[in-house]
């Protein structure tokens, strides 16, 4: 079953282009993640936060990828980390037109 992983906050930049050039590196190597299905990178300058919403093929993908990022971030000196997981309901995704 298809889990959807959504990670968010507090940020204090860089972000837009710089934020790209910044993490360059890092999206590649996210993007090698197994069950890895996709990341939509998320931000928001004027509330200083940031995150991401990820899909993977199945649960335990996910709970592993959750563990290593708190950790990852965590080592950045992240604080208030908030990470979900949530079982995607694919028959009313497909309905909305959701890339799965």
């Amino acid at each position: 079953m298809t889990t959807l992983l959504q990670f968010d906050f507090p940020f204090d930049g860089p972000f837009g282009a710089e934020m790209t050039a910044a993490f360059s590196g890092l999206a590649h190597d996210i993007a090698a993640e197994d069950g890895l299905i996709w990341k939509i990178w998320t931000e928001n300058e004027a509330e200083r936060r940031a995150g991401g919403i990820y899909l993977f093929a199945d649960p335990a993908s996910a709970a592993r990828y959750a563990n290593k990022h708190k950790a990852r971030l965590e080592g950045f000196g992240v604080t208030g980390i908030v990470a979900r997981s949530f079982a995607v309901n694919a028959d009313l995704s497909a309905i909305t037109r959701a890339p799965l």
